[in-house]
């Protein structure tokens, strides 16, 4: 029952992080150069989210095991997307645009690591 329970925390966690994801996806952020500023936003804003819940759930014990389930699998992973980075990437390369497709990878890392760290080091 425990595994049961679990997958619906994630699910619902899911739910709401894909929606998220696809409410945003709706901003008008395009840019001539087809460099997608949507998905690095979304992948950075989700990193820090992860950041932050990780780092406060560090700090205080009595966090709910289901409630990080929730928030850490289900909303950061239905929010994030790294299988749209991938393809996104793949698509600035295959139209002869390999140093977008190269800044946008470095930008992806780079940043989302940025926004890790900056997170954990707001709640410390």
């Amino acid at each position: 029952m425990t595994i049961v329970l679990n997958c619906v925390f994630v699910g619902l966690g899911g739910l709401v992080g894909s929606v998220l994801r696809y409410l945003i996806s709706l901003l008008p952020l395009r840019h001539e150069s087809g460099f997608p500023l949507v998905t690095l936003g979304i992948n950075v804003l989700g990193a820090f989210l992860l950041g932050l819940i990780m780092a406060f759930a560090g700090k205080n014990n009595a966090v709910d095991p289901r409630a990080l389930l929730f928030l850490k699998v289900g909303v950061c992973g239905g929010f994030t997307t790294f299988s749209t980075f991938a393809f996104e990437a793949q698509s600035l390369l295959s139209a002869g645009r390999p140093y977008t497709a190269l800044l946008y990878a470095l930008m992806s890392v780079v940043f989302s690591m940025f926004a890790v760290f900056s997170a954990d080091f707001l709640v410390r």
